[in-house]
């Protein structure tokens, strides 16, 4: 009888890191906001919930100029994100510390009966860096307090981050297309990091344009598709718009300046999430 040296071996996984730095905590339990199967967020709850808005002008660092129509961009996204029912909050000129105050105060929020969370901030940014009031701090100081270990009341529930600031100072200058034609369990285990999206107004390493009297081609064109279609398509469907409307609609007018002429730009969008998410009107 002949042998075989091919033993089954077990399935298991493996990482693709050199080494593992562990930073989580062990596993927790949470409210379940939906079914295991459900292809919505549930937005059934009491409340929309909280929106957070860190609007920047003034600096303390003399090489940041004033950012001329950010009240125009404040304004907007408060009267849009009011208008879908969330509980609007807005900071002007927070130093970092008061940044870190208000992100506790949004942790300690009770979001329980909310069926999300927002948060936006519109300053000055570089390169993997964004400013406070006072100081550079790195984006992601953001959206780490609201994983599902540290907020549980927000566990399985969408957390939406927009972000206005330039990552860079590369332009883009564009290409023309031409016309071419051929004539339910009872629980069920979900990863801290998951239901994030973050939607950046330009990508990593490009310049964000703002106009002084209209505010930011980004904040423009989100604030128009929320406020029309808000309760109508799903996040991503209409992100997938507001990417559309900032690369065909806006270009930069600096006619004294040939270099800053004529550029172009296009939002970039980092999804976690692991549902469809639309904004369905309050009854």
């Amino acid at each position: 009888m002949a042998s075989s040296d091919s033993a089954e071996i077990p399935s298991s996984d493996a990482g693709d890191a050199q080494g593992l730095s562990y930073n989580g905590s062990p596993a927790l339990f949470a409210r379940m906001p939906a079914e295991i199967d459900a292809v919505y967020y549930s937005m059934t709850h009491k409340k929309r919930g909280l929106a957070v808005i860190f609007n920047h002008e003034n600096f303390d660092m003399k090489n940041l100029k004033p950012r001329a129509g950010t009240k125009v961009d404040r304004n907007n996204l408060n009267e849009s994100l009011s208008k879908l029912g969330f509980d609007v909050k807005v900071y002007d000129d927070l130093t970092f510390k008061s940044m870190t105050e208000i992100i506790d105060e949004a942790l300690r929020y009770d979001h329980n009966e909310c069926d999300c969370f927002v948060m936006a901030v519109l300053s000055h940014g570089e390169m993997g860096i964004l400013y406070a009031k006072d100081t550079a701090y790195k984006p992601e100081f953001l959206w780490t307090h609201f994983t599902a270990d540290r907020c549980p009341s927000l566990a399985g529930k969408p957390k939406l981050f927009f972000i206005q600031a330039c990552q860079g100072d590369k332009l883009d200058g564009g290409i023309t297309l031409r016309t071419e034609t051929d004539g339910a369990p009872l629980s069920y285990r979900i990863p801290t990091q998951a239901d994030f999206l973050i939607a950046y107004s330009t990508v990593p390493g490009y310049y964000s344009w703002r106009n002084t009297t209209h505010g930011s081609w980004f904040m423009q064109a989100l604030c128009w598709e929320l406020q029309r279609r808000g309760t109508k398509l799903d996040i991503l469907t209409l992100l997938t718009f507001v990417c559309q409307r900032v690369a065909i609609d806006f270009e930069s007018n600096t006619p004294n300046n040939d270099v800053m002429h004529r550029q172009k730009q296009i939002p970039c969008i980092t999804t976690m999430l692991t549902r469809l998410l639309r904004f369905e009107e309050k009854k």
